[in-house]
């Protein structure tokens, strides 16, 4: 069998797969939801077709539930685990696509006096829920996910200096 050529998402789902033991692609949806979202969104569609690609590639094995709605359940196989261990222990270096709707306006032309305070506002709310989330079960993540947190809380704490910047930097040129 022909090792599938694996992406981001690839791992991503053979990651949530192995945290959870097994899992139904909408599990994964779930979990991916309500943990890597923040800083790895993968469209739902693209999770269901992750897991038929990694289920027909050999990375993932299917088992039927016999209790309940006799739902779809998959797996890590042994070349799975190998792959995402592989993944994991890989340290290359791959530069970071800041995807920030608010920037691309800012580049295309947007008015900075109506773009800053709202971007502002919202980077101070989502920096709030993180550092909240720290508080309240950071004792209870992995070191590895209190690191991901922590990479959000810097970057939210980044984002909202620079938008607070704009939205200064905006008041001063009209002082001048």
């Amino acid at each position: 069998m022909a090792e599938p050529r694996l992406t981001t998402s690839s791992y991503l789902v053979l990651g949530i797969i192995d945290k959870l033991g097994e899992a139904s692609a909408y599990d994964v949806k779930v979990e991916a939801g309500r943990t890597v979202a923040p800083f790895w969104s993968v469209p739902h569609a693209q999770v269901y077709a992750q897991c038929d690609r990694l289920l027909a590639g050999g990375l993932l094995a299917q088992v039927r539930q016999e209790s309940g709605r006799n739902r779809r359940v998959l797996e890590l196989t042994d070349r799975g685990r190998r792959a995402l261990r592989q993944w994991l222990a890989d340290p290359d270096f791959v530069p970071v696509e800041a995807r920030e709707r608010g920037i691309l306006k800012l580049w295309f032309g947007a008015r900075p006096e109506l773009l800053a305070p709202v971007q502002l506002a919202e980077h101070e709310r989502t920096l709030a829920e993180y550092e909240e989330l720290a508080g309240s079960v950071g004792e209870l993540l992995t070191p590895g996910q209190r690191e991901a947190l922590e990479f959000g809380i810097r970057y939210e704490r980044m984002m909202t200096d620079f938008w607070d910047w704009v939205r200064h930097r905006d008041e001063r040129a009209q002082d001048r």
